[in-house]
């Protein structure tokens, strides 16, 4: 009997996630592929909106700029109703929407349809303001330990046919999906850049991508520098944040490994701080930008 399509995707990316756990995120084609990488790596640095000072969007986005930024990520939550705001604000900046960061509810690893249609319907929702706003894609979280009540391989059975409906959807509408492995103090299921690009690798869907966040990363990957070289082209947005969660440069986290991987990799993406701050955000936040720049630099290749 022939295989039909969801069993397809099932099937092959069970086959792949295993591989890539059992090879302690050794991806030889990834790395090839990043080697092979084409156009010079950029730094473009943006933030999650709400940790930039400002009464409004429009003070936000006036910081931003004097500070060297170069894009804003938002909330999904409500971003539909936002969108003609968030375009008239950044409209005269220099400024774009980099990722939109999750904002829909339940998950699409639930063990009840009803609660993964509404992740489903919501994700659709999101995506589609994504797009009219050319942000690089949406970033979700397949499920959080709390949500996750499936074995692996159940849940991954249920996990690829949607992502590959979604990927459609959000190509469609100029977007992507990015997938985000977490610490497995929060999320069990997807936890190594590897993993998340054997996913990407199986699905072969140019709205299904993954992202990498540095504070995870120290967590989860022996290295940020071949972490980022197994994520390769599949790699579309980057989190900053220090191992405790705070502005880069206000611990000893270094982030010149990774950039390195980065580089390799031709990365011309965004890197957005997604981190709490200690002292005056007017005054750290600029610092935080500064730190980064001489990291990057200090990141030969």
């Amino acid at each position: 009997m022939a295989m039909d399509r969801r069993e397809f995707f099932a099937r092959t990316a069970i086959a792949g996630a295993a591989a890539a756990v059992a090879g302690a995120g050794a991806l030889p084609a990834s790395r090839a592929q990043a080697a092979e990488s084409a156009g010079e790596a950029q730094l473009n640095l943006s933030s999650q909106d709400g940790i930039i000072p400002g009464k409004e969007l429009k003070e936000k986005l006036a910081n931003m700029e004097k500070w060297g930024f170069n894009g804003v990520e938002f909330g999904g939550g409500g971003l539909n109703g936002r969108v003609k705001q968030i375009q008239e604000a950044l409209a005269g900046t220099k400024i774009k929407v980099s990722a939109i960061c999750a904002g829909y509810n339940e998950c699409l690893m639930a063990e009840t349809a009803e609660k993964r249609k509404k992740a489903f319907d919501d994700i659709k929702r999101i995506l589609e303001a994504a797009g009219e706003l050319k942000s690089t894609g949406l970033i979700v979280v397949p499920a959080f330990n709390d949500q996750m009540k499936l074995s692996f391989v159940e849940g991954q059975k249920l996990l690829m046919p949607q992502l590959a409906e979604l990927g459609e959807w959000a190509a469609k509408h100029g977007t992507r999906i990015l997938l985000e492995p977490l610490n497995k103090g929060e999320a069990m299921f997807l936890r190594q850049l590897a993993v998340a690009a054997c996913l990407c690798r199986a699905l072969d869907n140019p709205g299904v991508a993954m992202m990498g966040d540095f504070y995870h990363m120290n967590k989860e990957e022996k290295d940020d520098y071949y972490a980022f070289l197994d994520a390769g082209s599949y790699l579309h947005h980057v989190h900053l944040a220090s191992a405790s969660r705070v502005m880069p440069g206000q611990d000893e986290r270094s982030f010149v490994g990774g950039f390195k991987g980065l580089k390799k990799i031709g990365y011309r993406d965004y890197c957005s701080l997604e981190c709490g701050c200690k002292g005056d955000k007017m005054v750290e936040i600029p610092k935080a930008v500064e730190f980064l720049r001489r990291q990057w630099d200090e990141a030969k290749v």
